[in-house]
C-alpha cells in the first residue's frame, strides 16, 4: 500500500528543511502549534512536519513508498504510536486519520516527494518517468 515515509531526498530545498526521524519509517500529519498556527514557517517547525510513527520525531519532507502493509496493519500503526506518545486514540480517530492519509497519496506516484505547508501538502518532487536518467 501507498503511505507517506520520512525521506531526506530534497532536504536543504527550503532553509529551514529538519529530518530527525528514521529514514523511511511511516510518518503522520501532527498537530501544529500556537507559534506555528498561522505560519508553516513560524519558530516551531510543526506547521510544515510529519512524526513518525516510530521514532516520534519529525521531518519536513515525505516521500511517498509502497509499503508491504495492510490496511489494518497500517491503522493499528497510527494507533499505536499515538497511545505510545501519550495520547488515548480512539479507534475511530485512528481510522479516520489512516484514511485520510492513504487518500492523500492515493494518486502520486511511488517516489515523490512532499513538503507540508500548514494543511496543505505540496508536490516537492517527482520522481523520473521509467527509462529517462
Amino acid at each position: 500500500m501507498k503511505v507517506l515515509v520520512a525521506t531526506r531526498r530534497t532536504r536543504g530545498g527550503r532553509p529551514n528543511d529538519y529530518c530527525w526521524c528514521v529514514e523511511g519509517e511511516p510518518v503522520r500529519i501532527g498537530e501544529v502549534c500556537p507559534k506555528d498556527r498561522d505560519d508553516p514557517d513560524g519558530g516551531c517547525g510543526c506547521g510544515r512536519g510529519f512524526v513518525g510513527l516510530s521514532s516520534y520525531r519529525a521531518t519536513s519532507t515525505a516521500l511517498v513508498a509502497e509499503l508491504p502493509l495492510s490496511r489494518e496493519e497500517y491503522l493499528e500503526a497510527i494507533r499505536s504510536s499515538l497511545q505510545a506518545q501519550g495520547c488515548d486514540p480512539c479507534a475511530c480517530c485512528s481510522v479516520q486519520e489512516g484514511d485520510d492519509l492513504m487518500d492523500l497519496v492515493a494518486d502520486w506516484p511511488v517516489g515523490a516527494v512532499v513538503e507540508r505547508r500548514l494543511d496543505e501538502l505540496v508536490v516537492r518532487e517527482l520522481p523520473e518517468p521509467a527509462g529517462y536518467g
